[in-house]
């Protein structure tokens, strides 16, 4: 009877047994008769003990040479070792050496960010980059979770668009059969269609943002989840917020506090998470933002400097609501108790993240959408299809839209989202 295949996350289930495990050499370092590999799995690491006496002369040796990132099956027992990480080690009864790599081109010297970057798809290999994959898979599964959980439908939106849903000078353009066409900068306005056809609907998928911005928080590439709901007004809206992001950062906290720990992340500050959150409305937000010495003006949008400040006062997310009209989206309705004002939220996260969600109500009245798109200087014809939802059944909606890559960096604490995504596209950056 051959052995198991084991993974280094489930290796403690195999304790006392021999073990197949299939992986690549991350380091080596030998004292005397015995070797020590560091081997990867995916899922992990761990140490595998060579004993010479126990191997073939010739395979020891090769093993004692053998480079970084060479690829190998090793067939050892599993034996506790408290002070190995995980608690266990193999010891190795035999070992297969698939591929024999070249010079790995990553060493644990200093590299600048621009050289990990061009070397991407090696770097994804580095413990880091590991934690860092694996809190995203977790964050998109408790968001997708989410949704399903509680009756969303799962509707995918197109990546090809006819015209502009976050204004147009932030538009990569396209030719599609000799017409113009553009990326999607956000699933939002055919999610408010399937929300008239299906009560509760989300997208999820990636959207492009043309921005020539190099901050940290951007990236022209990224992902998010937008949820939207038929007959939710605005509070509706940020509850809905507020509720999703608690139980997405307490999924990421059960399921992967060990990357979080890798990552040297302070727990605390995610446990903290719970609501209810902080609610503040733009013009509290200005009268904050000025007696912290920011003078800002009434009527301007806030900047990452802005977001920074004012979400250092909480120690969880805080949603402000209400901005000017004047400094949103065409289709967000406006406040009838003051026309100045949009019914929308962004919700900041603390510690320096800034915006993490952005959504609100959406105009409904068929007479005012017409008027914003005029006023945008947008094409009638391009929006006739969305007119209708407001000619056939119009009600009161709502939804927003949460970045992944923003979401993870605040959860991993990282300085950039360019460490987020796999393989970032920024305004310098289309390769690997």
């Amino acid at each position: 009877m051959s052995a198991p295949v084991a993974t280094i996350a489930g290796i403690g289930d195999y304790a006392g047994q021999v073990v197949i495990l299939r992986g690549w050499l991350r380091g080596r370092r030998s004292s005397g008769k015995l070797l020590f590999l560091q081997v990867r799995d995916g899922t992990g690491t761990i140490q595998c003990t060579l004993f010479k006496p126990d191997l073939a002369e010739e395979l020891f040796t090769q093993a004692s040479h053998l480079p970084q990132e060479s690829s190998l099956i090793v067939h050892g027992e599993v034996r506790p070792d408290p002070r190995a990480p995980g608690g266990y080690e193999l010891s190795v009864r035999d070992l297969e050496i698939v591929a024999v790599a070249g010079e790995y081109p990553i060493t644990p010297k200093e590299h600048g960010t621009a050289f990990l970057l061009d070397h991407r798809h090696l770097w994804l290999r580095s413990s880091r980059q590991n934690a860092i994959l694996r809190v995203r898979a977790s964050v998109v599964r408790a968001c997708r979770d989410y949704f399903d959980a509680r009756g969303f439908t799962l509707l995918d939106a197109p990546i090809f668009t006819p015209a502009a849903c976050e204004g147009t000078t932030t538009l990569f353009a396209v030719d599609y059969f000799g017409d113009p066409a553009y990326l999607t900068q956000s699933g939002q306005l055919y999610v408010e269609a399937g929300a008239m056809a299906l009560g509760k609907v989300y997208c999820f998928g990636p959207t492009f943002r043309a921005e020539k911005s190099k901050t940290r928080r951007h990236l022209t590439e990224f992902w998010m989840i937008e949820p939207e709901v038929a007959y939710l007004d605005l509070a509706g809206d940020m509850d809905l917020a507020e509720d999703f992001l608690v139980e997405v950062v307490g999924r990421v906290l059960a399921e992967r506090r060990d990357d979080l720990l890798t990552l040297e992340r302070d727990l605390t500050a995610l446990e903290r998470v719970q609501k209810p959150f902080p609610r503040i409305t733009y013009d509290e937000a200005i009268e904050r933002l000025r007696s912290a010495g920011k003078p800002v003006e009434w009527g301007e949008d806030f900047g990452g400097d802005e977001e920074t400040v004012l979400a250092s006062e909480f120690d969880r997310p805080v949603l402000v609501h209400r901005y000017p009209a004047a400094v949103k989206a065409f289709y967000m309705k406006n406040d009838p108790q003051d026309p100045r004002l949009a019914l929308c939220v962004d919700v900041l996260a603390p510690e320096g993240y800034g915006e993490i969600i952005g959504g609100g109500q959406r105009e409904d009245d068929l007479q005012t959408l017409e008027r914003k798109i005029a006023e945008h200087g947008l094409p009638a014809a391009a929006f006739s299809w969305y007119l209708d939802l407001r000619r056939y059944g119009s009600v009161p909606h709502a939804g927003f839209g949460m970045g992944i890559e923003r979401m993870v960096a605040w959860l991993c604490g990282l300085h950039h989202v360019r460490e987020t995504i796999p393989f970032p596209r920024m305004l310098e950056r289309l390769t690997p």
